[in-house]
């Protein structure tokens, strides 16, 4: 079971957390950036997938692994995941299970031109990290509610997979070589997620070392929880208007 906040020592558990400027200045960039940061394919990258005729696997790897470096939430969520596991097999075992999921409903849903309403889709995955920085913050101890965080881990990789395998059904895509393609792309996807996830933990794992982890744990959870929020507010407008 993953810590949180809930379990750090007495003397760092956030009683009357104050935010410092530091804090508010990444909030207030976390809601200018994030929605526009957030789990999508570029127009550009739209056109070059449209226009790719058979088999072409380096291109896709590499578009793969763009789309997991530059999808903000997507690392969010990671960084909630990871931020209190300490144990390698820990981090592998709930990494493994999000990359199930995951790769799971990116190849099915695409092979089987899955489709979903991208902004409801989006949503849900903004309130995956909602949950996660709740879930770090001690939220679900203090309440009584017990959740399997496995379970729940491997559920968003879902989700996650599906709004991306979304975004694929509004590309008119060529037949012959999209399995190809698609496993390529995914495998770019995996590949990329552990440069950025090897980026994450060694930045934690500096930051656990020092005084100022225990103290800035509930704030950092709670940038966390914001750009959710913004994510979640952002995708809904758009269902409502769109």
């Amino acid at each position: 079971m993953p810590e949180s906040v809930a379990s750090l020592p007495l003397l760092h558990r956030p009683r009357s957390w104050r935010p410092r400027a530091q804090v508010w200045l990444c909030v207030a960039a976390t809601l200018v950036a994030f929605p526009a940061l957030a789990h999508n394919v570029s127009a550009t990258d739209g056109n070059f997938i449209e226009a790719v005729r058979g088999v072409a696997i380096g291109p896709f790897m590499y578009l793969g692994a763009k789309h997991i470096v530059t999808g903000v939430d997507h690392l969010l969520y990671l960084v909630g995941v990871v931020f209190f596991l300490a144990r390698p097999r820990d981090v592998v075992l709930y990494v493994t299970l999000f990359t199930l999921g995951h790769s799971l409903t990116l190849v099915t849903g695409v092979l089987s031109g899955l489709t979903v309403n991208a902004y409801l889709i989006d949503a849900i995955i903004g309130f995956s990290i909602v949950y996660k920085a709740f879930e770090n913050m001690g939220g679900f101890d203090r309440t009584g509610v017990a959740i399997d965080t496995r379970a729940a881990v491997f559920v968003f990789g879902l989700c996650h997979g599906m709004g991306l395998a979304g975004k694929f059904a509004g590309f008119a895509m060529d037949e012959e070589g999209l399995v190809a393609n698609i496993v390529s792309f995914n495998v770019g996807v995996e590949a990329g997620q552990i440069v950025a996830l090897a980026f994450i933990l060694l930045l934690l794992l500096r930051w656990r070392q020092s005084e100022a982890f225990g103290r800035h744990a509930f704030g950092a959870n709670t940038v966390l929880m914001t750009g959710g929020f913004m994510l979640v507010g952002f995708q809904l407008t758009g269902y409502v208007t769109s």
